[in-house]
């Protein structure tokens, strides 16, 4: 985070830590309308209910951050990097000492929908509960029987590593006091079953603003600029906006392309890299054919942003593009073609794609940085990958290599220099 930014946080929340240390959750149970009315009726663990639980959860895609490389599934540890410091995501195992096995279902309501442990301490909401407080009280019962019907393991949770003061609760309390209000799912009745359906699993469930989002210096999204578009924090990929045909708006697509995408992972205008890949792996192939269409349905209609006019494209000069063709021919055409159609069904065109011609450019260096595979799914099994180009080229021939795709063949996008590598290189890269 830029250190004037962060100044400035931390002198907002100290002020706010004089309001919130009086009333700890500002935000808290009694002042939501409606939030002490009789709960719905339990019901009956059967395997009915678990199959929803275990459904629901990869619609949240929970076991991607309650799940650390190498560990126990569900069991926790994973780090989860952030500009303020390392949270560690807990234990979901119903282990009665280190899980949830203590946990009631109105525990885990209470965390879903306020961001409360069941201790009453106010949660971090890398835990993206500012979502989730849209999930209905029956689907947070049904993934709460799921969670209590799979294996324990003890495994104590990792204390947090954060920076002060946003270790504290009192930090945690004014940031909510700021930007966090639970609330429900309020379907619009000016608009159909299938669209509020997809707005429920976008907007709660599947939480898409959380990455496709912009966030402020207090790592809070925008609900102004909902899907706006965002660098997510600390990971240097960039999650284009969903509400623009120059980055990752669908408006324009068949509906059986966006379904196809999110169900295999691939789609006549691209395939899924980076951390939408692990969704798709993870959780929306998973889902079944109305939900994802409802999901589409709701993509689709979003509100486009208006679209900026384009400044004139600055043209690389003559040698860097002579460098970036010679090394084009050598290491991508094989692959993508000489003109850089690709090859329908294992790699992309490379001519006309958005992820090419975006800015920031972000995806684009990570994709040809590592490398990497779209997800394997049920319909897309074995998929075509790339390897990684970073111990191939230095930061002068990758800034050559990528300009010229990012002007050739009808692109037009401003060329990269070598400290733009450079920066993504060392994770620095910013929009």
């Amino acid at each position: 985070m830029n250190p004037k930014r962060l100044l400035l946080a931390l002198l907002v929340l100290i002020v706010l830590a004089l309001v919130a240390v009086f009333a700890l959750d500002l935000s808290g149970e009694d002042d939501v309308p409606g939030s002490n009315a009789p709960y719905p009726q339990r019901q009956e663990r059967g395997s009915e209910l678990l199959r929803r639980g275990e459904y629901l959860a990869r619609a949240g895609n929970c076991m991607a951050c309650h799940t650390a490389r190498g560990g126990a599934p569900w069991a926790g540890g994973l780090a989860i990097e952030t500009p303020f410091g390392t949270v560690y995501a807990s234990n979901l195992t119903p282990d009665d000492e280190t899980g949830l096995g203590r946990w009631s279902a109105d525990d885990f309501w209470r965390a879903m929908h306020f961001g409360r442990s069941a201790d009453g301490r106010l949660l971090y909401p890398a835990f993206p509960y500012p979502n989730y407080t849209q999930v209905t009280r029956e689907d947070a019962d049904a993934i709460h029987a799921y969670l209590r019907s799979l294996p324990p393991v003890r495994q104590p949770n990792r204390p947090h590593e954060l920076r002060f003061p946003f270790s504290t609760q009192w930090a945690l309390a004014g940031w909510r006091l700021l930007f966090f209000r639970p609330g429900r799912f309020e379907p619009d009745p000016q608009r159909s079953a299938e669209w509020n359906r997809g707005a429920y699993l976008v907007r709660g469930l599947g939480h898409c603003n959380a990455c496709h989002g912009p966030r402020n210096a207090f790592g809070a999204t925008r609900e102004s600029l909902e899907f706006g578009g965002g660098l997510i924090p600390m990971q240097n990929w960039y999650a284009p906006a969903l509400n623009s045909p120059r980055e990752a708006g669908v408006a324009h697509w068949e509906l059986r392309d966006v379904v196809a995408l999110l169900k295999t992972g691939v789609a006549p205008q691209g395939s899924a890299l980076g951390p939408m890949a692990e969704v798709v792996f993870r959780s929306t192939q998973y889902l079944d054919e109305a939900d994802l269409r409802a999901i589409a349905v709701f993509l689709k209609e979003l509100p486009q942003a208006p679209a900026a006019p384009r400044a004139p494209v600055q043209r690389a000069d003559a040698e860097q593009l002579a460098l970036g063709a010679r090394l084009y021919g050598q290491h991508c055409a094989g692959c993508h073609g000489e003109a850089g159609q690709g090859a329908p069904g294992a790699y992309p065109a490379l001519a006309g794609n958005r992820a090419v011609t975006m800015d920031p450019p972000a995806n684009l260096l990570r994709a040809v940085l590592a490398g990497g595979f779209p997800p394997a799914t049920a319909g897309n099994p074995r998929p075509y990958g790339m390897p990684p180009f970073a111990p191939v080229f230095d930061d002068v021939q990758l800034a050559a290599l990528l300009t010229y795709l990012r002007q050739s063949w009808g692109n037009e996008a401003a060329p990269l220099s070598p400290l733009d590598v450079l920066r993504h290189r060392q994770g620095e890269g910013r929009p």
